[in-house]
């Protein structure tokens, strides 16, 4: 038998290949990228004979590579972000891009990014203007900080303050605020990378302010505190208020900065969903600087907010980094229109974030009629209305469980686990969770609009329809 290489077509092979010839008259790609990807498609199967792969014929090897050659191809001209339809009940899920923006928000995105804009330009005086003047006015009304600044998320906030404020310095934090987030984001490996000394003080489940006296040293920059976002220690706990530690601070003359991961603008807790802080009450409180991200319980685009007193921000304008971590015009024009939804007595309707934690169970119930509606076609789906429990997501409110509805779905011709996966890998991609052999679609993240996408979805399962 040849040697295996020898099986291998060359990539004058795969050009006169009618898959190649197909892609080459219809697809708005380069030959010269066509062919790119012929060598790339080739050199892979190289190295996997090289290191050992099990091969058969000549013919079974090409057409394995025609198509790896047109699934490649395929993938390369698909939009890189998928549209999804998010069933899972999680409504800022990390995975699925967190935060759905407004209609208002992302039209503002979609105009900044086809347009010129007066992004640095002031028109009234015909000179260069400040890049994002007007969403920091908002933020100062919308809160009551002194001043505020926007980058682009708050794992930069994090690292740019510490860097400001603390480079060589010791930073006095709780053990029991020394959280993880998602993509093994840890405060200690920030503080480390900054070039701050991290000091922990207190135990995991009890930190009085006399622990945070205790660590003072000259060398002592910043009293942080970390907002437990994504846990809950219950039980025997305690820990130093924010008007202590603003006292100690402002006592020896440290800065006094909190990391409120997520941050709210609206008060969940008024209608009974969790103890989420407010951000202007913080400000009340006596934080010199706070940071919190936009895409969270803010309901915007991903950007890191810092508020504070004026000359701590003018600080932080002035550093070097504050250029490596700006926001671009999408950002901030999305951004703005998120704020200016704020002004609004309807913001529980125009801002989806908000709109889907509080919206009331039996709103939800109306959805999940609807959606069995559109899955009563097929006589081989049994589906039925259940009550579920949704979460915030976005590692807020880990122990607000909400009340929902939603729909359980089995069906006689396909396993919980094989319709998940077809549901998920299809066209429109739909993402709901198992439980117990059953598929469960959360209605609080799906929109009256999305039951269509869905009943499209199981359309294209080519389940038995009803005479």
């Amino acid at each position: 038998m040849d040697h295996p290489l020898r099986l291998l077509p060359s990539i004058k092979a795969i050009q006169d290949s009618e898959v190649y010839i197909k892609w080459k008259k219809t697809a708005s790609i380069s030959e010269t990228y066509l062919t790119a990807l012929a060598r790339d498609v080739v050199e892979e199967e190289r190295q996997a004979l090289i290191a050992g792969k099990p091969y058969e014929s000549k013919e079974e090897v090409h057409r394995k590579i025609l198509t790896a050659f047109d699934k490649r191809v395929r993938e390369l001209l698909e939009p890189l972000l998928t549209q999804v339809v998010n069933a899972t009940g999680v409504v800022l899920h990390t995975n699925l891009g967190r935060a759905r923006l407004s209609a208002k928000a992302a039209d503002a995105a979609r105009v900044a990014g086809s347009s010129y804009t007066d992004l640095e330009f002031d028109l009234e005086q015909g000179n260069r203007g400040a890049r994002t003047a007007k969403i920091e006015a908002l933020l100062r009304l919308l809160t009551g900080a002194e001043s505020a600044m926007i980058v682009n998320n708050n794992a930069a906030a994090v690292f740019m303050i510490l860097r400001t404020f603390a480079k060589g310095k010791e930073v006095l934090v709780s053990r029991g605020e020394l959280v993880e987030i998602g993509g093994s984001f840890r405060v200690s490996s920030i503080m480390a990378e900054s070039d701050a000394q991290l000091i922990e003080v207190g135990t995991t489940n009890k930190t009085r302010i006399e622990d945070y006296a205790e660590n003072l040293t000259e060398n002592t920059a910043m009293v942080m505190k970390v907002h437990q976002s994504n846990f809950k220690i219950i039980g025997f706990t305690e820990a130093a208020s924010r008007q202590e530690l603003a006292e100690l601070a402002a006592k020896h003359g440290l800065l006094f900065y909190e990391d409120l991961g997520s941050g709210a603008l609206f008060d969940y807790g008024r209608l009974g969903f969790g103890q989420e802080p407010v951000i202007p009450n913080i400000i009340k409180e006596g934080v010199d600087l706070l940071s919190a991200s936009g895409d969270k319980l803010f309901g915007g685009p991903q950007a890191g907010i810092i508020l504070g007193k004026k000359h701590l921000i003018d600080r932080l304008k002035k550093h070097p980094l504050a250029r490596t971590f700006r926001t671009d015009k999408m950002t901030i024009a999305s951004l703005g229109a998120t704020l200016q939804s704020y002004l609004s007595e309807k913001l529980e309707v125009e801002i989806p974030t908000v709109r889907d934690v509080v919206a009331d169970a039996e709103t939800i119930k109306t959805r999940a009629i609807k959606l069995k509606k559109a899955l009563a076609l097929y006589p081989s789906i049994q589906a039925e209305i259940v009550p579920l429990t949704s979460r915030v997501g976005g590692g807020a409110m880990p122990d607000v469980p909400i009340k929902s509805y939603g729909v359980k779905i089995q069906s006689s011709e396909l396993p919980a686990q094989t319709l998940a996966d077809r549901l998920r890998t299809g066209t429109p991609s739909v993402i709901g969770r198992i439980e117990e052999a059953h598929v469960l679609l959360d209605c609080r993240t799906i929109t009256d609009e999305e039951i269509d996408l869905v009943g499209q979805a199981f359309a294209k399962l080519d389940f038995k329809k009803r005479l």
